[in-house]
């Protein structure tokens, strides 16, 4: 597949309400912009890729290969939030569609409502706070505790875990943690072998892990028994990595003191449908609808972020940061151009993404052989079953280069950068 565009032929298709810092950062490029509120599905969906060149999402817009295969402008997807699972990204890949997301940009924001809702739960004012509002003056310090001296768990030491390790431990909580990769412990936390370990020390354990086969379920009826009686459990990660029926019995039966979730097995699509789990009206439960990393610093760090990837591959042909297609970083065409001998011509670039099989590199060096063309740069990743390669070029005849490279039986896309 061949494409060619000049930057003000570029359109940039964004939905689900995404910070206005991402449409001024694409605006500033040249590109068309058109933004919208709500997520997409359906013939909405097929009528936005059918023009889009960029198209920008969030969490709840799906795009499944058949959409996909229905996109033939479509350059690049940006998934304007942490996870890419709302998008088939190996068929996105198959096409030469790069996916790009912002996985961590919000990491402070989920920090800061662990932290907060650590708090609450030990001081218990979600119940406070519910029988004032009812009428109810009940100002006791039953069920009320400092936070200090307390253990933390943490599951899942990462970018987010371990902020949450540090801004704990200076609030005078103990603080284990347990992760399957090495971590490096800060400042006084400890890491324990076995999540059974972290379970049955812990008076309140934090889930900060992604949602993978090994994490599915994770916190089931078998590790809630594991826990202290009275101790809390917190879920800002996602909603498949708890046993939600199992958390609810054990809260009924008191083993549980309560629990924080903000992510759900199945959540609404939106605003005005209705929330139902098994968790609601519960006691000593702080229930949030999906808003870990919901502010305003965070979305506009999550705009900034992944625009400026989706802006770099669109100009430049990089595609570091994607999670579906092999990672290329190299400098702006400019910036080679200032290297360059006074008065040379400028390099063309060729983008090529290619299925990943032995001999088509050097099928792409005879092709720009024969037609006496030099190659000043060249920069090559592979990744599975695709591979990508970058030339900048001496000009005069990319566009028989591009289309002779078109005709290659495994050339996924060609692409020749204005």
């Amino acid at each position: 597949m061949k494409t060619s565009f000049p930057k003000n032929k570029i359109r940039v298709f964004l939905v689900e309400g995404i910070h206005p810092r991402a449409e001024a950062m694409f605006r500033e490029e040249g590109f068309a912009v058109d933004a919208h509120d709500k997520s997409l599905s359906g013939p909405a969906l097929e009528r936005a890729l059918a023009g889009a060149h960029v198209l920008g999402i969030r969490s709840k817009t799906e795009v499944d290969a058949p959409a996909l295969g229905r996109a033939a402008r479509l350059l690049a997807l940006g998934c304007f939030c942490i996870g890419t699972n709302q998008v088939d990204a190996h068929a996105a890949a198959s096409r030469g569609i790069p996916v790009f997301n912002s996985p961590f940009s919000n990491t402070r924001s989920v920090a800061e409502l662990t932290i907060a809702e650590v708090i609450a739960l030990f001081r218990d004012l979600a119940g406070k706070n519910e029988r004032l509002h009812r009428g109810e003056w009940d100002k006791s310090a039953g069920g009320a505790h400092e936070v200090r001296g307390r253990t933390l768990g943490i599951v899942g030491y990462g970018r987010i875990g371990s902020q949450v390790s540090v801004l704990a431990e200076a609030m005078g909580m103990r603080v284990l943690f347990f992760d399957i990769a090495r971590r490096l412990a800060l400042g006084n936390a400890r890491p324990v072998r076995t999540l059974d370990e972290l379970l049955g020390q812990s008076d309140a354990v934090t889930l900060h892990v992604p949602a993978t086969e090994r994490t599915e379920r994770m916190i089931g009826r078998a590790q809630l028994r594991k826990m202290k009686k009275g101790a809390y459990l917190i879920n800002n990660a996602r909603g498949t990595v708890v046993d939600v029926p199992a958390l609810a019995e054990s809260i009924r039966e008191k083993r549980l003191a309560g629990a924080a979730i903000d992510v759900f097995p199945v959540e609404p699509a939106g605003k005005g449908e209705r929330f139902e789990s098994e968790l609601r009206a519960l006691p000593g439960v702080i229930l949030t609808p999906h808003i870990g990393g919901s502010t305003e610093e965070a979305q506009e760090a999550i705009a900034a972020d992944a625009a400026e990837k989706l802006i770099r591959f669109i100009n430049a042909g990089v595609t570091s940061g994607a999670v579906n297609v092999p990672e290329v970083d190299l400098p702006a065409q400019d910036a080679e151009a200032d290297h360059a001998a006074p008065g040379a011509p400028r390099r063309h670039r060729i983008l090529h993404f290619h299925r990943n099989v032995p001999g088509v590199l050097s099928k792409m060096h005879a092709v720009i052989a024969q037609l006496g063309v030099n190659i000043a740069g060249e920069y090559l990743q592979t990744r599975g079953d695709v591979g990508y390669v970058v030339l900048d070029v001496s000009p005069g005849k990319t566009d028989r280069i591009v289309r002779s490279l078109s005709d290659l039986p495994e050339t996924i896309r060609v692409r020749e950068l204005w």
